[in-house]
Formats: C-alpha cells, sequence, structure tokens
C-alpha cells in the first residue's frame, strides 16, 4: 500500500456515505481507508461497520478533537503518505492520482494542498492551500474566486488539512500534529514547523475535492472557534518563531491581533477572542518552543521573507475585492 486516507470523524454519519463511496471511484486504487471516530454519538461507528467492513475504524472514548485523532490514524498508519480528509468531502475520481503525482515530484515536498471547492457553490473555490502573514493571519487562499483561478503548481504556506497529503516519515523528524491545539490552526503550525526543517509544502491545482465546510463546527464563526483559535494563534507564533523573531515581528503581530479584536467586537465575538488570547499568553509558556538552530538560519530567513510577500498580496487581495468586488 502507498496511500493511508485518514478521515477523522466527530457526529458525521450523514456525510460518510458520499464521501467514502467517492473515494471508491478514484483511479487510484493503492490505499486503505481508516476512520477515526471522536466518540461520535450519531451511530457513525456502527454505520462504517456495517456498510464498509473492510474499513478499519478506530472508535476514541471521548472527543479529543481534531488533531489527536489524525495523530492516532498517522502512528497507526504503515504507509509512505497519509491523505487527511474532511468527513463532508467527496472526492474527484483523479483525487489521490494527482496528489501523489504532485508529492513525489520531490523527497523535499513535505505536504501538498489539494484545490477544495465549495460543495454548494462549485463554481467558487474553497481553498487552494493556506498562507500566512506578519499579521498573525492565517489566509485561506483562493477562498470565494472563481474556480478558473489558480491553476498553477506553485508552494504555500501550508497544506490545508480538510484535503491533504503528507510525507509520513518527515513527521518522525518534526513531530505530529500538535494535540494542545485540539482544533484550528494545527495544520499552519505543523506546516510551519516543517519549513523551518527545510521541506516545502506545495498546492496541486487538478485534485479536486468539494467541500462543504464546517461540517463538524457547524458555522463558520462561533464561540468555541473564535475563542480555541485565538488561542492557537498565540501558540504558532511563540513555537515556531525563535524570540528574536518575534521582537522583530512584536508591532505586526499586535497590529494584527488589536484589528482581528475589533473585527469580532463588531461581530459579537469580542468576548471570546480576547478570552483565547489571554489563555494563550497565560499558557504558551507551557507549549514545546521548536529549538532554534543555525544551521537553519537560512530557513528562518526564507520564512521571513514569506510572511512579509503573504501580508502584501493579502493586503493587494483585500484592496481589489472591496474596489472591485471581484
Amino acid at each position: 500500500m502507498k496511500v493511508t486516507i485518514i478521515i477523522p470523524n466527530y457526529n458525521g454519519c450523514h456525510f460518510m456515505k458520499p464521501c467514502l463511496a467517492s473515494l471508491k471511484e478514484q483511479t487510484f486504487q493503492d490505499y486503505r481507508i481508516l476512520v477515526v471516530d471522536n466518540a461520535s454519538t450519531d451511530g457513525s461507528v456502527q454505520y462504517v461497520r456495517e456498510h464498509y467492513p473492510e474499513i478499519e475504524v478506530i472508535a476514541l472514548d471521548q472527543n479529543y478533537g481534531f488533531s489527536k485523532a489524525v495523530n492516532m490514524g498517522i502512528r497507526h498508519s504503515r504507509t509512505p503518505y497519509v491523505i487527511l480528509l474532511n468527513n463532508d468531502t467527496t472526492a474527484d475520481p483523479n483525487y489521490i492520482e494527482e496528489m501523489v503525482k504532485s508529492i513525489e515530484r520531490s523527497p523535499r515536498i513535505f505536504s501538498v494542498s489539494s484545490k477544495m471547492i465549495q460543495m454548494y457553490h462549485p463554481e467558487l473555490i474553497d481553498s487552494a492551500g493556506d498562507l500566512y502573514t506578519l499579521t498573525g493571519w492565517g489566509v485561506c487562499r483562493g477562498v470565494g474566486r472563481p474556480v478558473s483561478n489558480y491553476t498553477v503548481n506553485d508552494e504555500v504556506f501550508s497544506a490545508c488539512a480538510g484535503a491533504a497529503i503528507y510525507r509520513r516519515q518527515v513527521f518522525k523528524k518534526i513531530g505530529l500534529f500538535d494535540e494542545n491545539h485540539f482544533a484550528y490552526l494545527e495544520d499552519i503550525d505543523v506546516g510551519y514547523r516543517a519549513k523551518i526543517f527545510g521541506y516545502r509544502n506545495m498546492y496541486c491545482p487538478t485534485a479536486l475535492v468539494y467541500h462543504v465546510g464546517s461540517g463538524t463546527s457547524g458555522s463558520k464563526y462561533n464561540s468555541f472557534k473564535v475563542k480555541l483559535s485565538a488561542r492557537n494563534n498565540v501558540y504558532l507564533n511563540y513555537k515556531n518563531m525563535p524570540y528574536l523573531q518575534l521582537l522583530v515581528n512584536f508591532i505586526p503581530l499586535l497590529v494584527g491581533y488589536l484589528l482581528k479584536y475589533a473585527f469580532f467586537v463588531k461581530i459579537g465575538f469580542g468576548k471570546d477572542y480576547k478570552e483565547g488570547i489571554c489563555e494563550g499568553l497565560k499558557s504558551m509558556k507551557e507549549q514545546r518552543k521548536v529549538p532554534f538552530r543555525m544551521r537553519r538560519l537560512h530557513n528562518y530567513i526564507r520564512i521571513e521573507g514569506e510572511l512579509v510577500k503573504h501580508t502584501f498580496s493579502y493586503v493587494k487581495d483585500w484592496v481589489t475585492r472591496k474596489t472591485t468586488g471581484r
């Protein structure tokens, strides 16, 4: 076997049938499926075991969140590559084949992000990989843009873990997804870590996946999601940036947090965002910081350059959308 497809699930039984049906139609068949269930109460485990007895299920005793669920799957896997796939997706028949082709282009590629398309608005992109900025904002590249865009194989800051392929052996060097994140920003965190170690994260425009979006959390913004994302954002910067880099980026990071706070106040989640930031600041010293190594200095410099580039790209894109409506 070459690929293990890991599907983390929490009360997503209604998504399972179309997701698993799309995997049966793949042109590439050298794969196995592993469902890791976070103690669902909607009959998900029973459904998969009854209708798909060939699929292995790891049934956890409680909801440990996305990070621990996929880590369980990665540890359980023995294939060279693992694909993390959200349960609220359906994959194009060429999806796995294109992902494998893309990651095999170079041994320095850690992950590949697919072209995720909005399930209910298939003319629009859901994600073309993730970018990261000096302000500490994760940017879902291409969201809301026509699907005719982003047609080139290129590098991204990190892969969106909703439908991405990873080189399993690299996890042994850089570590798995951070389980303290529980969920949210864990994919940017692991992608950032991989870049520190000199690996690349790519985007494959020919690997198509249709995504419902917020299938587990239920909405784009809610108290739980806002608070957890804010806390994890503090963790992400503290763990991956050496102290000197944190000092250099202090002003743009502060501006980013203040602007985000103003935004969430406006839409009614200011209290949740503030609580998440405060929790992150209080507990960040408990998180495992990536040790700085002088031999990786050129990687840190390259990353800083990307943060600058992505910040200006985001501002340009935001202005374009506001002025042209596109």
